[in-house]
């Protein structure tokens, strides 16, 4: 294994990506945040923190049984260290949630949005309770009781459970209540306000009915986190076995591997954790109590029952995606990308005219096939049905499908059988190589002959997270792109990862030394007394060559300013190493996704748009696509767009030589919300009158952003 001696301008993914689940944490602290948006983000950290926990964790513990060291790269710890330095770590985030929870809850009672704790019930909602709990709760328990006749059940991943120490005349013994999946977590109280109790709290109430035989000494929810970081190459199946079939038997296991996580609300004596531990196989690192509910996916069902009347004063004001303004109404697309490259910035634009695309070809008698790369999907999906049509038609359809879309598997199975049955050609890539990217090529002959256009995109092809993630699809009709297109997908069904292309970057063979190439013109510009510039905007960085050579430019005079939404492994400003990098990193109402490379100072820049972040993972061990933009049109609406957010300095925060960030500011007459923008961009574009884009703004455009900079500095 390659060894990386100086670790002093890096440091650990796992600590970076925590330090980005902080700053969602953030916005659920943020008073400038509408309250229930607050509420939403506090969810969403948790559900953050679960992944990691089952993804991350599970890997680090994982490589901590091998016998060979594994030494992280960035860190220079072994897995041992980094599990430690992420549970010291992770703690004081248990305690800053607990504090912003109630804080948020605090604030929603004034809009009569109420969780109530069983002590808290009057006595007509107690007697409401009691029913419930007779009639629909208390039949369909499983308790059990853990004694030498009956072993500690296998506690389900993320599944809530009540936990209780008991005594009786033989001693001490202990009994586990599963929570019903089949049951809502919400029981909404009488009335025309929103007060609920949550399911897991009537269990804990009613314990002692439940085991009425026994002396109730302790009691309290728990949830135990698994690992599922599960690789179908590390299953040992029978190289005949049917692909999806071997998907599902991953699936099954993944229910039952080894705890990494136990959460507890409540109190628990010692002997009861210690009972815990043992039956687990954890140690008390990897305990971490809470007094905020241990699942917080209510959360999301629980906006639709707030009146109307509250709902516009604590959400953001709805915001639709607007038509293009690039795009003509009532023309075909493919007319259009036939003439000139197309643009689209979700979520801000919409994304019918790339689904129109699929419509029309589906249609179109001078198309003759469509090809396309499928990651994720909506559990609604207009592009299945278009693309279906297209092989009822009689086009040649192949879709290049990712089974392994981690927690989308069930899902793309699913949708990989309907699209067979329409008579689509479905392949499932390569073994030991993610299909990432995102591509479509529409062939079309004409009199003059064939014609391509390629669809690349940053984001999934998923119709419900283009409403809510940041990403570009580009349109183009450019040939050399058409044809590394063509050639890609030709590829892939011979399983060739070692195509060469004129313009297309393609991981995990070309993409990495390309990008590496470029980063090195740039270095020589500066030793041939030229300006030296690089932007980008990823995800995520880990990739230590790429890191590497980052520092190289750097310590060169290359000017680097890099917005990286999450994992950042790069510290900037370290003196003689990357004090010309800059970090930033936006978290806000949407979520970051785009990814763009941008080489060469103003006027010479080359700009990709790309699937791809700079981790190992996808340069190395993923299918990916990055595609330059052509058109100089296109180009500077990218440039645009890219000096907004480097502008932003509402929800932007700037990274600190340690790994620290700390917000961005800006004077009252510079403030500015790169989303914010965006939005109200979109809709003025769009055509909408002078009041319009302000339903895009919260609480109210200038005014808005004003009294958030206002309550930031505690002058409102």
């Amino acid at each position: 294994m390659k060894r990386y001696a100086d670790i002093s301008y890096t440091q650990n993914r796992e600590l970076s990506w925590l330090r980005f689940n902080q700053r969602v944490l953030q916005e659920a602290e943020d008073e400038t945040v509408p309250i229930f948006e607050r509420l939403k983000f506090a969810a969403i950290f948790v559900n953050n923190l679960d992944e990691f926990f089952m993804i991350r964790v599970g890997s680090l513990f994982d490589l901590s049984m091998m016998k060979e060291p594994h030494i992280d790269n960035k860190s220079g710890m072994d897995p041992g260290q980094q599990l430690e330095k992420i549970f010291k770590a992770v703690s004081p985030l248990y305690r800053e949630l607990d504090e912003t929870f109630d804080a948020i809850e605090e604030q929603l009672m004034e809009y009569g949005v109420s969780r109530i704790k069983m002590d808290q019930l009057g006595k007509k909602e107690r007697a409401y309770v009691r029913e419930y709990w007779e009639t629909y709760i208390f039949p369909i328990l499983s308790p059990q009781i853990v004694d030498p006749h009956r072993p500690f059940p296998h506690l389900q991943n993320k599944t809530l459970n009540i936990v209780v120490k008991l005594k009786d005349e033989l001693g001490i013994c202990y009994g586990i209540v599963p929570v019903p999946a089949s049951l809502p977590r919400m029981l909404f109280m009488p009335g025309n306000s929103v007060r609920y109790v949550l399911v897991e709290d009537i269990i804990c109430d009613c314990a002692e009915e439940i085991f009425h035989m026994y002396q109730l000494l302790c009691k309290s929810v728990t949830i135990v986190t698994r690992n599922a970081d599960i690789s179908p190459e590390d299953e040992g199946f029978e190289i005949d076995d049917d692909y999806r079939a071997r998907m599902k038997k991953m699936l099954r296991k993944r229910k039952r591997l080894a705890a990494v996580r136990l959460e507890i609300q409540g109190k628990v004596t010692e002997d009861t954790l210690d009972f815990l531990l043992g039956r687990l196989k954890i140690s008390a690192s990897q305990v971490f109590y809470s007094t905020t509910p241990l699942n917080l996916s209510y959360v999301f069902e629980l906006e639709g029952k707030i009146p109307t009347v509250f709902r516009k004063n604590i959400t953001y004001i709805p915001f639709e995606p607007q038509p293009s303004a690039v795009v003509k109404k009532g023309e075909s697309i493919l007319s259009q990308s036939l003439r000139r490259d197309i643009l689209l910035f979700y979520p801000y634009e919409q994304m019918e005219p790339f689904l129109q695309m699929i419509r029309e070809a589906a249609g179109d008698p001078a198309v003759i096939s469509i090809k396309i790369t499928i990651y994720r999907l909506a559990s609604k999906a207009k592009l299945v049905e278009y693309l279906s049509a297209a092989a009822e038609n009689g086009k040649d359809v192949t879709i290049l499908m990712e089974l392994r879309a981690r927690f989308d598997e069930a899902s793309n199975i699913n949708w990989s059988n309907v699209l067979e049955e329409a008579g689509c050609n479905v392949i499932y890539g390569f073994e030991g190589f993610k299909t990432h990217s995102k591509i479509c090529m529409v062939t079309r002959r004409e009199k003059s002959g064939i014609r391509y256009i390629t669809q690349v995109g940053t984001g999934n092809y998923n119709e419900k997270t283009a409403k809510m993630y940041t990403d570009l699809c580009l349109i183009t009709s450019d040939r050399e792109i058409g044809e590394d297109a063509s050639l890609f997908f030709q590829n892939m069904g011979i399983s060739n990862l070692d195509g060469k292309y004129r313009r297309l970057l393609a991981a995990p063979n070309e993409m990495k030394p390309k990008l590496i190439a470029m980063i090195d013109e740039e270095i020589d510009r500066v030793k041939n007394r030229m300006q030296g510039r690089i932007w980008l905007k990823i995800n995520s960085l880990t990739d230590r060559d790429l890191i590497d050579k980052l520092e190289e430019a750097s310590c060169a005079g290359v000017k680097i300013d890099m917005i990286v939404r999450g994992i950042c492994c790069i510290l900037p400003g370290i003196p003689g190493k990357t004090e010309n990098i800059t970090v930033r990193s936006i978290v806000g109402r949407y979520l970051e996704h785009s990814r763009i490379y941008c080489f060469g100072p103003a006027g010479e820049e080359r700009i990709f748009i790309s699937s791809a972040d700079f981790m190992t993972r996808n340069t190395e061990r993923r299918i990916e696509i990055a595609c330059p933009v052509l058109d100089e049109g296109v180009k500077q609406r990218i440039l645009e767009m890219m000096n907004v957010m480097f502008r932003d300095n509402v929800k932007a925060r700037e990274m600190q030589p340690d790994g620290t960030y700390i917000r961005r500011s800006g004077s009252d007459r510079s403030v500015l919300d790169s989303q914010e923008y965006f939005m109200e961009e979109a809709a003025r574009k769009a055509g909408k009158s002078e009041e319009g884009p302000q339903a895009c703004r919260h609480p109210s455009g200038l005014g808005g952003m004003l009294q958030r900079l206002m309550a930031r500095w505690g002058k409102w």
